[in-house]
């Protein structure tokens, strides 16, 4: 029985994945080249990857770049760009729904805390949240499942009793490797990435009700 929702936050709650990925995009391109999404795609969802954006465009061009100009300019493409952001659609729904279903509401996120709450509270849904684990919390983020882990510990749950909700490749890894199901919610950077195997894919929350998802999950594998 389903006793949980976890959600993600960058891109899954609040879309900062795509505007951050757009100043990157614009920065390349006054260079003359292009930050193609396969090269980008690899560090949506952790903080491990070991993907330099400012590295990458230098061997593009042959030379260093001013990396202190570029990233402030990226740093003000980025926040003029999330300014326009708003909750991605259905999920202050499934929050409110989860406290009517009796659902317990956790948060795992590759970000720092200070990021994640802050957002959290300027979108005016932070208390929802009962359990909230971010990289402060580990040694290894996403797609380490170690998030998962601890906030499945956290609520005294077998992970076959949570839902985690995703938009990431990496995400998505980390849940199915705590042994949780999976919904994938990509966005618009995320939709043309190669996920593996999860338990349900959706193109926005507002698409189906929560009570509606959770019975479908339940019905799809009764023995879990």
């Amino acid at each position: 029985m389903i006793k949980a929702i976890v959600f993600d936050f960058d891109g899954l709650i609040y879309d900062t994945e795509a505007p951050e990925y757009r100043a990157y995009r614009e920065i390349f391109a006054e260079h003359g080249h292009e930050l193609e999404l396969a090269v980008w795609g690899q560090c949506v969802g952790t903080h491990d990857s070991g993907f330099d954006p400012y590295g990458h465009l230098e061997a593009c061009l042959g030379r260093t770049v001013d990396r202190a100009f570029l990233r402030a300019r990226h740093r003000e493409k980025f926040e003029a760009m999330l300014a326009a952001e708003t909750i991605r659609p259905g999920v202050e729904d499934y929050l409110k729904d989860a406290g009517t279903l009796g659902l317990r509401v956790g948060l795992a996120s590759s970000a720092t805390r200070a990021w994640v709450t802050g957002h959290l509270g300027r979108l005016s849904v932070a208390p929802y949240f009962e359990c909230i684990r971010v990289r402060d919390d580990v040694v290894r983020a996403k797609p380490d499942p170690e998030l998962y882990l601890q906030v499945l510990r956290e609520f005294g749950l077998a992970p076959h009793e949570a839902v985690a909700f995703e938009d990431s490749p990496n995400g998505a890894k980390a849940a199915k490797a705590a042994g949780m199901y999976c919904v994938t919610v990509p966005n618009d950077v995320t939709r043309e990435l190669a996920f593996g195997s999860v338990d349900l894919r959706l193109e926005s929350l507002a698409d189906v009700k929560l009570d509606a998802l959770i019975r479908r999950l339940q019905a799809a594998s009764p023995v879990r």
